[in-house]
């Protein structure tokens, strides 16, 4: 109910203070338009700030298309509070950034050659012929400072109807940029699992194109997909999952959904839970992954130790019981009900009443202090450096496998040993 209230107040918010109201972003404007009469639009909001505004959610990132050159912008924000970063400038973009704000700034454009990967583009100042350069209708909808929508691609009735459209022939908008196969199954998942069969046929004839995308721009998609609330949906779409696999042939265990559905709510979910589940077996599958699309350290890391931790559970039940406070002193409790649920994901056997009482124990349980300290081993003779590390790490881990507890004594004992 809280969250029901919560998100009720927030819409009422939106509609009675929309994005385009706020101070900054009309001085933005103002900048922009500078002496340039008001009927001749000099800059529009574009993409997904506009589309998340007609859809009723929250925005995060804000664009800007505007018909002045890189130049222009520039000079005209030299002496203001804003700050000008060249973050694209080959593409015509700029980024504004003000203590509150970023907002990119991007000159209309026009593509004159494109070879799936770059595009040769030319610069204009008709709105029209940029909207036509864009990927989905959705995503050409054009809205300026005072809440008026220019829609030359008709997006706003595509939104409306929660359906997901190429601009023009799928076809060339998909050898103009393989990337964008996987932007389609992005906002398919995010609005809409229907897909109609001329797209699906479009997208299976050109897969073989992503193959020019690096993997970065291939992963920072991944990542976006797999971060969407209704992603655990995807199998009630054959052709969308089939597509799916085709592009990501290591996620083999999207049926792991399904389990997955059972005992978690997706839009807390967190994306290393998510790719544990889809990706690790007995085969190291999460190793390829990782190495083929080099992800983050963090990412590579969470992978391995779960995959780890998975094996040491296969091999006995004492990880989250016998060894549950042992484990949770030394990995977290985070980490400990990320276990469980992986655990379960890949487990049919395990009932949803073993599950739930395993994440009791975990979450009820109390980790224990360790209150012996550097100050302690220095208060019985041991001088500071690598020999008081090495004795504290000692004691700790006595400590630990002895029940997490250890004598005055022993620590004495071990004090001995390292003094220098």
């Amino acid at each position: 109910m809280l969250n029901l209230s919560f998100n009720f107040i927030n819409s009422i918010k939106r509609s009675i203070f929309p994005f385009y109201k706020n101070k900054e972003l009309k001085l933005i404007f103002k900048i922009l338009q500078g002496d340039t009469p008001k009927e001749t639009a000099t800059a529009r909001f574009v993409g997904g700030c506009v589309r998340k505004y007609l859809s009723g959610e929250e925005i995060d990132d804000i664009d800007i298309a505007t018909t002045l050159t890189s130049d222009q912008v520039k000079n005209r924000f030299k002496d203001t509070n804003f700050k000008v970063l060249e973050t694209g400038l080959k593409h015509g973009t700029l980024t504004l950034v003000s203590k509150s704000k970023k907002v990119e700034i991007t000159t209309l454009r026009k593509d004159i050659r494109t070879d799936g990967r770059h595009a040769l583009i030319e610069y204009t100042e008709d709105w029209k012929l940029d909207s036509e350069r864009r990927d989905f209708t959705i995503n050409a909808i054009y809205l300026d400072i005072n809440g008026k929508i220019f829609d030359p691609q008709m997006g706003t009735v595509d939104l409306k109807n929660r359906n997901i459209k190429f601009i023009g022939d799928p076809q060339k908008r998909i050898t103009e940029d393989y990337l964008r196969i996987i932007r389609f199954i992005r906002f398919k998942v995010m609005y809409d699992l229907e897909t109609e069969q001329t797209t699906v046929d479009a997208i299976k004839q050109n897969l073989d194109g992503i193959k020019k995308i690096s993997k970065e721009r291939i992963l920072s998609e991944l990542l976006k997909i797999l971060e969407l609330k209704n992603f655990t949906k995807i199998n009630e779409n054959k052709s969308l999952s089939e597509i799916f696999c085709l592009i990501f042939p290591e996620f083999i265990y999207l049926d792991r959904l399904k389990r997955l559905h059972k005992i978690y709510d997706h839009s807390k979910l967190n994306i290393d839970i998510l790719l544990a589940v889809l990706l690790i077996d007995e085969k190291d599958n999460h190793e390829y992954f990782s190495h083929k699309y080099n992800v983050s350290n963090k990412i590579k890391g969470n992978l391995q130790k779960f995959a780890s931790h998975l094996k040491e559970m296969d091999k006995s039940k004492n990880f989250l019981e016998k060894n549950l406070l042992k484990n949770l002193y030394i990995h977290g409790k985070n980490h400990l009900v990320a276990l469980n649920i992986i655990n379960f994901t890949f487990k049919p056997k395990i009932q949803l009443a073993e599950f739930s009482t395993n994440l009791k124990s975990i979450l009820k349980a109390d980790i224990p202090k360790f209150h012996i300290d550097g100050d302690y081993l220095k208060k019985y003779g041991m001088q500071e450096g690598a020999s008081l590390g090495k004795a504290l790490k000692i004691v700790e881990n006595e400590w630990i496998e002895n029940n997490f507890a250890i004598s005055q004594n022993r620590v004495k004992e071990i004090i001995d040993i390292y003094k220098i």
